[in-house]
């Protein structure tokens, strides 16, 4: 069996460097040269593999079996879930049901900028990016803001700093998903885990876009509609999250703020209908008709409902379908961090995981909106072309996570960052940051630094989930600076191809959201480190 080697250069701090290139080296493809995201992590994979062999001295055989094996996981794991998704999404755009449901939405609100962000950018944002993420919360989201009269590159802050908080669920889980393939440990923990910080975190963020449509005095005014929203969100996203996993706490989160918030509308409204910028405006609280019958509204909701009753009944703890293991496949290493123990990279199939789940929901819906053989050739069509290139990311990205875990070039690193004592619970979420910035998926950023930050927890004696944990939710925060997903955030506004403009005018928000979770981070570590514990 292969034993790691922790310091293969003779000098921590030249391996230190020499660990950082496969990392410096994909963000640097697709931060600075803009290079496609699925050519980026192939060319980081062949270095990766390069330095783990030459430097690390992993044997091929072994080092290329664990390749594999993470390239599958990433296929099994991660692309079966996210592409059933967006079939799923697409299939709705394409049979009218979407566009039956957005109508719907839009007429619960009113004139004031207040109720419409929160119902659209918040609520409805967090629904869009549990089901598929990438970038489509700002895509639909920031042109229902610009309709109602918020300016365009202010639409799209809206839109993006509300997309923050729903991000580690987005795409029905997939980045705790990868999270949990990296680093071994169960998947309801980790999610059980997120799910709390989430829910701290989730508590700013109805704040932050009341005082970006109307102001400090707008804000005050309209205080019922932050604590409604991030309330009610929380209600449903924190139990989900806990108690069934990772696929649904988004979904559940934004259906439950949904309510709330149309209970809350029905008792109480501003005093003042105000416009963006904190204009009183003329008009009235009253909701806009929205001229659909019952059936039809039922029609727009029901591909969630199926989803939402299949995905529990499928993978909830009372489910036996997701453990079960018809392949297991495993080459392990000795660890340079714990003498006597194992890094193993495993590839387990499982019929019965979440993807399939997402898929028997498609199915069901599809023939209960009677899909035509015309329209699935469409959206089969319109669903490979967008995912190709995300499905190769999973490919390739796992393939070298898992080397990199393997080889030990993740223990050598986390074993130089340990250096840092406590004081890395404040490096912890800004690493997730970054990563996410650059790469501009959660799920990669989980799968690229989540074992490095569970090794780096080992060895300083923190609680086992939390830097994983924190790493994920930092990661959500850097969505809004990230270009990958503001190309696809901008597609449907005149900033198309001025991703840098949308960025600049994000980020000063992304770092106070960024500084607070750093609080929550260090009380966590201090006061309740319960919350991480296995």
């Amino acid at each position: 069996m292969f034993t790691q080697i922790l310091d293969p250069t003779g000098n921590m701090f030249v391996t230190w460097l020499v660990a950082l290139v496969p990392v410096a080296a994909l963000l640097f493809m697709l931060a600075v040269l803009r290079w496609s995201a699925w050519i980026a992590t192939l060319v980081g994979s062949l270095v990766t593999l390069a330095l783990a062999i030459l430097v690390w001295r992993m044997p091929l055989e072994s080092g290329a079996l664990a390749y594999v094996y993470g390239s599958a996981t990433g296929v099994w794991n991660v692309d079966w879930i996210t592409f059933w998704g967006v079939m799923l999404f697409n299939t709705m755009v394409a049979t009218g049901a979407f566009e039956k449901l957005r109508r719907w939405l839009i007429s619960q609100g009113t004139q004031d900028v207040r109720v419409q962000a929160i119902l659209f950018a918040w609520a409805f944002g967090a629904l869009l990016e549990g089901l598929v993420g990438f970038g489509y919360p700002w895509a639909f989201v920031a042109p229902i803001l610009i309709a109602l009269g918020i300016p365009d590159l202010d639409a799209i802050r809206v839109a993006a700093i509300a997309n923050n908080a729903p991000v580690s669920y987005g795409a029905l889980g997939a980045p705790i998903i990868a999270l949990a393939a990296v680093t071994g440990y169960p998947l309801l923990a980790l999610s059980g885990s997120i799910s709390k910080i989430v829910a701290i975190l989730a508590l700013a963020p109805p704040w932050i876009l009341l005082y970006l449509v109307s102001g400090k005095k707008g804000m005050w005014e309209a205080w019922p509609l932050a604590i409604v929203g991030s309330l009610g969100y929380i209600a449903g996203q924190l139990p989900v999250g806990t108690f069934l996993g990772p696929y649904l706490p988004d979904v559940a989160g934004s259906i439950v703020c949904f309510v709330c918030l149309l209970i809350l509308l029905r008792m109480w409204h501003p005093a003042t209908v105000l416009g963006y910028g904190g204009k009183p405006l003329s008009g009235s609280a009253a909701k806009a008709p929205h001229g659909m019958t019952g059936a039809e509204i039922l029609a727009g909701w029901l591909p969630i409902a199926v989803l939402v009753v299949v995905v529990v009944a499928w993978t909830g703890p009372w489910s036996k379908l997701p453990g079960i293991i018809l392949l297991h496949l495993q080459v392990t290493a000795a660890s340079s961090i714990s003498p006597g123990a194992t890094i193993a990279a495993i590839f387990n199939w499982t019929p019965g995981v979440g993807g399939t789940a997402i898929l028997v929901s498609w199915i069901i819906a599809a023939i209960l909106m009677r899909v035509t053989g015309k329209q699935l050739a469409e959206i089969w069509a319109k669903t490979w072309s967008e995912m190709w290139g995300a499905c190769l990311v999973g490919v390739f990205i796992f393939g070298l996570a898992y080397v990199y875990n393997f080889s030990g070039m993740a223990g050598s690193l986390a074993k130089a960052f340990s250096a840092l004592g406590p004081a890395f619970i404040v490096v912890a979420p800004i690493l997730g940051f970054i990563g996410v910035a650059l790469s501009g998926s959660n799920t990669s950023t989980n799968a690229m630094f989540g074992k490095f930050q569970a090794l780096v927890g080992q060895l300083l004696g923190f609680p086992p989930l939390l830097l994983p944990t924190v790493n994920s939710v930092g990661a959500e925060i850097g969505k809004p600076v990230a270009p990958q997903t503001a190309s696809v955030g901008v597609a449907t506004t005149k900033f198309v191809r001025n991703e840098g403009a949308v960025i600049r005018h994000n980020f000063g928000w992304c770092l106070v959201i960024l500084g607070y979770l750093i609080v929550i981070s260090v009380a966590c570590y201090l006061f309740f480190p319960g919350i991480a514990k296995l």
